[in-house]
């Protein structure tokens, strides 16, 4: 049985470089259990999602972060792919709505690389989080402690490895957002 989370609003923070099924897995879990998902960039139009490092599909951007309210959504999602975080964390605006997203004590979820724009929003100091492992050194120097789990959830921080494991991050996530668990 599929958690509900009817009524909910979900951040999904990407730009060009996003890991597709890190993206697509977890937005169609959203919007299976009664969610809204959006796609929240640093750009308008579309954003060029890939396959490791092959072009896959492209997405309609829905809102620019620089306009994206934090109030407007319930909770925010992360996904991977090794540009698409780079990316993201050189970008003041996403910096900020990220942190308003902790601030706010608003669930978030991050797979693979997403964690990546944690480090840069200085949200992770005293957590435990789990990630792609090329990322634990910065997690450390960040003041979190790494762990290799398929699925860590510390206060509402949901976060994952890997592709393979989006079955329990998509589990997780939604648990999540539907008991409003909070990062504090």
């Amino acid at each position: 049985m599929t958690t509900s989370i009817k009524g909910k609003r979900v951040a999904f923070l990407a730009t060009d470089g996003v890991e597709e099924i890190e993206y697509t897995q977890p937005r169609a879990a959203v919007e299976k259990a009664g969610g809204t998902a959006e796609l929240v960039s640093i750009k308008d139009g579309e954003i060029q999602a890939v396959n490791h490092l092959d072009k896959a599909a492209t997405y309609r951007v829905e809102q620019q972060v620089k306009d994206a309210d934090v109030d407007r959504y319930d909770a925010l999602v992360l996904p991977g792919g090794v540009a698409n975080p780079d990316f993201l964390r050189m970008d003041p605006d996403v910096v900020r709505f990220v942190r308003e997203f902790f601030t706010a004590g608003k669930p978030v979820a991050a797979i693979c690389h997403g964690p990546w724009t944690l480090v840069e929003a200085g949200v992770v100091d005293g957590r435990t989080l789990t990630s792609w492992p090329s990322l634990r050194t910065d997690l450390a120097n960040a003041g979190a402690t790494w762990v290799d789990e398929q699925v860590f959830v510390d206060n509402g921080l949901v976060t994952s490895r890997k592709p393979d494991d989006l079955p329990a991050f998509c589990d997780a996530m939604l648990e999540a957002i539907a008991r409003e668990q909070q990062p504090a």
